[in-house]
């Protein structure tokens, strides 16, 4: 919540130190865009595939106001839910759980695969433009690729039919993807990359990892042991809640209508 109100209170504040990270990680964001790029043309070419399959028209009218309205209320519901995050006691400080991607699920239920990466998306650029970035965007785009790796396996699956069934399997699904690519992803790419963004010894990252868990010793050991039960657990807690949820709000997101 506080950064939100230093936004209000100096916005060209945040935005100039956005500018000036932005430019100094220009070749790191050009490598963002692609990233996202390549998600989308997979959630829209999976929408598409399954829409025909299904004999279901797909609609060409996806910025529709009402649609457009829904996505941009998903996506403010899920950047305020990123602000309330607790850390777990068995994990490093700067892993800390939250519920943002519960309003990200629904919306992908709901709306599509090409849905839900758009809300996943517009969370981190809110977050990013009213919070700025201490971690030179490597933080966030953690946060949207492995948000993406639960959220599109596991709405691809639903939108292929939407069952009570597939939905807990694609959910099943969604955190196995996302245990691994994310334990992947952390070991070679993501935990290297904030070791040079704090300016740290990618020694001192497993570190922490050791003094709450013994067996940490090496990155390997720190995505086994730390990054993976960390994406269990919000992916579990997410794909709970959803289950528990959706069909009570579904009539009032119903695709039909938009």
């Amino acid at each position: 919540m506080d950064k939100l109100v230093d936004f209000f209170k100096a916005p060209g504040k945040v935005l100039k130190e956005l500018f000036l990270t932005a430019k100094d990680n220009l070749g790191f964001l050009a490598v963002s865009v692609i990233v996202v790029a390549l998600i989308l043309a997979v959630a829209f070419g999976a929408e598409s595939y399954f829409a025909k399959k299904n004999g279901r028209q797909r609609r060409d009218d996806r910025l529709k106001v009402r649609r457009m309205t829904l996505i941009a209320l998903l996506s403010a519901i899920a950047f305020v839910l990123n602000m309330f995050s607790v850390p777990l006691g068995f994990l490093p400080s700067f892993y800390k759980i939250d519920l943002s991607e519960l309003p990200v699920l629904v919306g992908a239920f709901t709306l599509g695969p090409v849905a839900g990466v758009t809300i996943e998306f517009v969370k981190i650029v809110l977050n990013i433009l009213i919070g700025g970035t201490t971690t030179a965007f490597v933080g966030e785009f953690a946060n949207f690729l492995i948000g993406c790796a639960f959220i599109v396996p596991a709405s691809i699956l639903y939108y292929a039919k939407k069952t009570k069934k597939n939905a807990i399997v694609g959910i099943v699904l969604g955190t196995a993807v996302c245990i691994v690519s994310g334990c992947l992803l952390n070991a070679f790419v993501l935990l290297p990359a904030y070791a040079k963004a704090f300016h740290m010894d990618i020694s001192g990252l497993v570190a922490m990892g050791t003094e709450k868990n013994k067996w940490i010793s090496s990155l390997t050991s720190f995505a086994v042991l730390a990054v993976a039960p960390f994406n269990f657990i919000k992916c579990g807690a997410v794909g709970t809640i959803t289950m528990l949820v959706y069909k009570k709000i579904s009539h009032l997101l119903k695709d039909d209508q938009l």
